[in-house]
């Protein structure tokens, strides 16, 4: 079969089987490449041999783009620090293996995959490496058996990169850091769609900080509460002092500060793991929001904490509990201390009880689950 046709159906499928991969898969610049047995990628394009292609299923040239899509989205060379280049490239390579083995790719022959390393981050197998490299085990398959041979690696590397350098011109250089930055924001814009829906790929936490997602589009949910109550607007008092020294009075703009109230259910019904996505979501959500004002306030049966955070500042919560869910206590707080309050968003499982009252602003309940609530709209995490 002609290279060019099985890459396409490679392409085709991977993008209808695994979509996250697929959609960075066809972005991927592919370059033929001889001297080498497989394929690779070093974080920019990935390289494959004819070889492989000639005997590869089409499902094992799957791998190999999801594994240079990975190795592109995830610019490892930024956690790289003071590290062995060429090892560090290795435990890369295994940690993303790994995981779409676990996805349930086939790993093609010859890959880069350990048994032992299943389930642990790069850096864990970086360090896994390292001490195996400087016993001299003798049975382990490495590039190199040492640290010197390590450190000639690492030289010429830097070597081959140095001189790849001094024949670009800095515009050029330019370019292809910009393209790489596009190219790592477009996987994380992805990879935030992916989690809203709920398809994000597994183990996919060992290469992303899961805090920065959200399985929410708060952004639609969020839409009609900040359209009816946040506004930007003109003003002729104050005037734009611009253009007041030129004896021209145009109109000033003015922008309201956003309260918004969050609680956040700490019930013994409520386990770590559902404790810590509401925060992720809070976390996530006070990224979206500018000019806002938000109260936090952690609950079980009583309140145990309220925090005020502003724009730009990143959230910090203890969240104490334990014990019965009782949502009065927090309709109670925001009666009695707000006198603004234009919508609550309350994170919680809804085993609780809630209030004889319905409030004169908006609720948005935060549940993983449905249950019948006596007032405000239910957003199923």
């Amino acid at each position: 079969m002609n290279f060019q046709i099985k890459i396409s159906q490679a392409k085709a499928k991977l993008l209808v089987d695994y979509p996250y991969f697929g959609t960075l898969a066809s972005k991927l610049e592919l370059v033929l490449n001889e001297d080498i047995q497989a394929f690779k990628s070093d974080g920019k394009k990935l390289e494959y041999s004819s070889m492989f292609l000639e005997n590869a299923e089409v499902s094992e040239i799957e791998f190999a783009l999801a594994n240079g899509a990975m190795h592109t989205s995830l610019a490892h060379e930024n956690r790289q620090n003071s590290r062995s280049g060429w090892l560090w490239q290795m435990a890369t390579d295994m940690a993303i293996n790994d995981m779409l083995v676990e996805n349930g790719l086939t790993l093609p022959e010859g890959a880069q995959y350990r048994v032992r390393f299943k389930g642990m981050y790069a850096e864990e197998i970086y360090a896994e490496l390292k001490s195996d490299i400087l016993r001299e085990e003798d049975n382990l398959e490495y590039e190199a058996d040492d640290a010197d041979d390590m450190q000639n690696s690492d030289k010429k590397n830097e070597e081959k990169q140095e001189s790849k350098e001094q024949t670009q011109t800095p515009e050029q250089i330019e370019e292809e850091i910009l393209q790489e930055q596009l190219f790592a924001e477009e996987a994380i814009s992805l990879l935030t769609s992916e989690f809203q829906k709920g398809e994000a790929p597994s183990h996919i936490e060992r290469f992303f900080r899961v805090d920065f997602f959200s399985k929410i589009d708060w952004r639609d949910e969020l839409k009609s509460a900040l359209d009816r109550y946040f506004k930007d607007d003109y003003v002729l008092i104050p005037p734009n002092k611009k253009f007041l020294s030129q004896g021209i009075y145009l109109p000033s703009t003015t922008s309201q500060t956003f309260r918004l109230v969050i609680a956040v259910d700490s019930s013994g019904s409520v386990d770590d793991k559902l404790l810590s996505q509401f925060l992720s979501e809070v976390n996530f959500l006070m990224s979206l929001v500018s000019h806002y004002q938000i109260e936090l306030i952690v609950c079980d049966e009583k309140i145990h904490s309220h925090k005020t955070f502003y724009s730009g500042e990143s959230l910090k919560c203890d969240a104490k509990g334990g014990s019965g869910t009782d949502f009065r206590p927090v309709f109670e707080f925001v009666k009695n201390e707000f006198d603004d309050v234009k919508l609550l968003l309350y994170f919680t499982d809804l085993e609780g009880r809630f209030p004889n009252e319905t409030p004169s602003y908006d609720v948005k309940w935060v549940s993983p689950k449905e249950e019948n609530i006596p007032f405000g709209e239910l957003i199923l995490l």
